[in-house]
């Protein structure tokens, strides 16, 4: 209970739900805006296979480069090409376009996920992990299910995306923001663990 008042973990909580928010919906809606593009619906599909497989490449990029020079400056640099890719669909159109930003799009929302988990183990200690990354990841998943609903309601109502890359961007912008705002570690917050042994 401590350690969830603590404002590293409201950072990393504000910063997952923002993060996961903003990718859910241009990715779980990317095959139909491929599709409304005019690119064939077995073709679309294929968009979306290389930004999963493009993601397990990011999760060992950015986890090597954060055991290099550490995970906050790596998160706020994922969270920021993830930002950028959220805008470009607005300027997609052609198959090529989709697959190249995929890949990107890709190793970014998939490299940044598991840095949570580092930060968590940094701030927090290892005692009481599995609790803290719980609590956040259940904050994630309230952005993850934010994303496709309101890209689907977006989508109802005007019947293009914009909005919803539009609304994207900024709420990936936010998760910038808050992610540059994460407080240092002390010694206090990295206690709570030794103090629940």
């Amino acid at each position: 209970a401590q350690a969830l008042r603590t404002p590293q973990f409201i950072a990393l909580a504000a910063a997952h739900f923002a993060c996961c928010a903003a990718h859910s919906g241009p990715i779980f809606h990317m095959v139909s805006y491929a599709m409304v593009c005019g690119i064939a619906p077995l073709t679309a599909v294929t968009v979306y296979s290389v930004a999963g497989v493009s993601g397990l490449g990011g999760r060992l990029l950015l986890g090597t480069l954060a055991d290099r020079i550490g995970a906050k400056p790596v998160l706020v640099g994922g969270l920021f090409v993830q930002a950028m890719c959220i805008a470009a669909y607005l300027a997609v159109a052609q198959l090529g376009e989709f697959y190249a930003l995929s890949l990107v799009f890709g190793l970014a929302y998939g490299g940044v996920m598991p840095l949570y988990a580092v930060l968590v183990r940094e701030f927090f200690g290892a005692r009481i992990m599995g609790t803290v990354f719980g609590a956040v990841s259940a904050f994630a998943s309230l952005g993850m299910a934010l994303g496709p609903w309101a890209g689907g309601l977006v989508f109802d109502n005007f019947q293009q995306y914009t909005w919803l890359h539009a609304g994207s961007f900024a709420i990936g912008l936010a998760a910038v923001a808050v992610a540059l705002s994460f407080p240092t570690r002390r010694r206090q917050s990295l206690d709570l663990g030794r103090a629940a042994a």
